[in-house]
């Protein structure tokens, strides 16, 4: 089974990463010539065709079959110390999964987790909006969140939720602790079960009329967070 990557970013990404089965793109002689090195079967595409392989999407003249994403188990991305994990309980927007991956690439986050069920799957808009980041980055799928907070807090994870309504900021927690920060739906927030698991709950300042972050801005503002914390 193949997954379909485009864009620049994260076609070379997969180039470099070996993993590319086929590729379609314009006649552009550098990738071409990349492309008979490594000894991977391409094909020249109209412009048209390349719209069509990615639904219109920005492929800037380069589409690939990719090997399917691999995921990973909980005991991948597991630290004996300063671990630092992001759990997505409910994400929908593919747009927001990409960012977020993208996000805890730049970081050095040890991986993430989502559910298997009822939330969005590593797909090819995830990927475009990930910039190439997909590579690299560790993604688990939980069968069940609430078992596998239960597994972290085993191995010493804290779990840090994230909700307006909590009474304590986000950066007055201590974060020199194994953390899993626990980032809720687009429309729900994070499921009442999520959060009796959770040890801390933060909330970010509201200055302005509403009341909620975009999930991927919410994420990246507490895991560099966490960063500066560290660094102190």
């Amino acid at each position: 089974m193949s997954d379909i990557v485009y864009g620049k970013n994260s076609f070379v990404e997969a180039l470099n990463n070996k993993r590319i089965k086929k590729a379609y793109l314009l006649n552009d002689s550098y990738f071409i010539d990349r492309l008979k090195k490594e000894h991977i079967e391409y094909e020249i595409a109209n412009k048209a065709k390349l719209d069509s392989l990615t639904r219109r999407g920005n492929h800037q003249g380069l589409v690939a079959e990719v090997e399917e994403y691999k995921t990973y188990e909980l005991e991948d991305i597991v630290k004996d110390s300063n671990g630092l994990i992001v759990v997505l309980d409910g994400l929908k927007d593919p747009h927001n999964l990409g960012a977020i991956i993208r996000t805890c690439e730049c970081a050095g986050v040890d991986g993430i987790i989502y559910k298997k069920h009822n939330s969005v799957k590593l797909n090819d808009t995830v990927a475009k909006v990930a910039s190439g980041a997909l590579e690299y980055v560790k993604v688990v799928e939980a069968t069940n969140l609430v078992n596998t907070l239960k597994k972290l807090k085993e191995k010493n994870y804290w779990i840090v939720g994230t909700d307006g309504n909590a009474k304590d900021a986000y950066d007055k927690i201590d974060y020199n602790m194994n953390t899993v920060i626990i980032i809720g739906s687009e429309g729900d927030g994070i499921s009442r079960l999520v959060k009796e698991e959770c040890d801390f709950m933060v909330k970010m300042p509201m200055l302005g009329k509403i009341n909620s972050l975009n999930a991927s801005v919410a994420a990246g503002i507490m895991i560099y967070n966490v960063l500066s914390y560290r660094q102190k």
